[in-house]
């Protein structure tokens, strides 16, 4: 469940764990490749600076970004900084988007993001923890998927099956978890009112099972999938968030 409450502590616990991981980089480090295909990992600590800013206009009404290409500017600009610089910026943006969580405010309230993407404004605080805990492990520090709580993967993995659910480009899929734990994404089939009236279940044209962590990985485009187990063809690849 979402906790506007609960979610900020989270996302405060996370950053704090970035924060001090990344201090034991340097100047020429920071500057090297991250995991993400054309970004140092200054870019990556630029991003979570500027996303950190970009929520809070989304909880403040205002644009997520003036556009996609100023959105990519600020990156670019900031990514080439020192160590302490970008450490600076993103404890000092961390501590406005805190702040802005802990004003009183109406959080049922439905609030824009990019692209038009609607949410409500109690889910900001965990896509803002999303951003915080998959660009740590996309530093390449150290910090992996399996170093994520049970709790956060699992609701992320939740949350991308909801991303993820009726998209023309993904077949209808159940993913099983190895601890029994199943849902349904992608373009499931629609049931006729007879169907449902009579229970039946949505019918799926593949079933991927794994581990927690290789399940997120895959769904999230940080790993290829390849140590999930498929029944009834071949692993789709999952079209860009």
């Amino acid at each position: 469940m979402n906790d506007h409450v609960r979610d900020p502590a989270s996302v405060r616990d996370a950053t704090d764990r970035l924060l001090t991981a990344a201090a034991d980089l340097d100047n020429a480090s920071v500057a090297e490749p991250s995991r993400l295909p054309g970004w140092t990992r200054g870019h990556v600590l630029a991003h979570l600076a500027r996303n950190a800013d970009a929520l809070l206009n989304v909880l403040a009404g205002r644009p997520m970004y003036t556009t996609a290409e100023q959105r990519e500017a600020d990156i670019e600009r900031d990514a080439p900084r020192g160590l302490e610089e970008q450490l600076t910026d993103v404890r000092e943006s961390a501590a406005r988007f805190q702040e802005a969580c802990a004003a009183p405010a109406d959080w049922s309230r439905t609030v824009e993001l990019r692209n038009g993407v609607t949410d409500t404004a109690s889910q900001v605080p965990f896509r803002r923890w999303i951003e915080v805990e998959l660009h740590h492990v996309d530093l390449g520090i150290g910090y992996e998927l399996e170093d994520l709580s049970e709790e956060f993967t699992q609701r992320e993995i939740n949350f991308l099956a909801r991303r993820f659910r009726h998209h023309p480009g993904v077949p209808a899929l159940l993913i099983k978890q190895d601890d029994g734990r199943a849902l349904g994404t992608g373009a499931v089939e629609g049931l006729t009112l007879e169907e449902i009236k009579s229970g039946r279940e949505p019918r799926f044209e593949l079933t991927v099972s794994g581990r927690q962590a290789d399940l997120l990985g895959w769904l999230c485009g940080r790993r290829d999938g390849s140590a999930l187990h498929v029944d009834g063809g071949l692993l789709p690849a999952l079209p860009p968030l």
